[in-house]
């Protein structure tokens, strides 16, 4: 997504450690025009899967997640990370270990929102590691539910996390693939 990559170029800072710092427009201040571009482009990626709800982590894949969700149609679950008085039972519970904030967290989804014959596109801002996929992909298999692909907005193709998710059978499509933070300048992968 040649807009993202720009979007990237022109205000995203490299961090110590590989982190990309894109709070200017992805995950604190939100582009949501470009956000919706990212949901349709998602959209039109997986749009003969026959998706019924759109997943995510909160809270940096919120906005993308609802942007797809709008174009697709479906409801969007987001995992909560934190305790809520009012989601305490009948939850789906997987533990995700966050890269760029060194911390477990258990995240929860309400069994109530999820039926058997879903078929779930799962949506996260970030793929490194694929933590916060397979989290997502542990309540999955607790729901029984099919999940159909993980859209991920920013990918780190010199981290392990499509590798990871590949090994599971979920096909991943990525908006951005970075495949350096050398010397803190960002170089994108060749596109498939």
């Amino acid at each position: 997504m040649k807009e993202l990559k720009t979007r990237i170029k022109e205000v995203g800072t490299v961090l110590p450690g590989n982190v990309l710092k894109v709070d200017a427009f992805l995950n604190h201040q939100i582009d949501a025009g470009l956000m919706q571009r990212i949901g349709q482009a998602f959209a039109a990626r997986f749009a003969d899967a026959g998706i019924t709800k759109v997943w995510t982590v909160e809270s940096s894949g919120i906005a993308p997640a609802v942007m797809t969700g709008l174009a697709l149609g479906v409801p969007v679950i987001f995992a909560r990370k934190h305790k809520s008085l009012t989601l305490n039972e009948g939850l789906y519970t997987a533990e995700v270990y966050s890269y760029t904030k060194q911390v477990a967290n258990k995240i929860t989804i309400a069994q109530k929102y999820v039926a058997p014959d879903d078929k779930v596109l799962i949506i996260d801002d970030f793929l490194a590691n694929g933590q916060a996929v397979s989290g997502l992909l542990a309540i999955a298999k607790q729901a029984g539910v099919t999940v159909t692909g993980a859209g991920i907005v920013i990918e780190k193709t010199f981290q392990p996390g499509r590798l990871a998710l590949e090994k599971q059978g979920i096909p991943v499509v990525s908006l951005a693939k970075i495949k350096s933070l050398a010397n803190g300048q960002v170089e994108f992968a060749e596109e498939d």
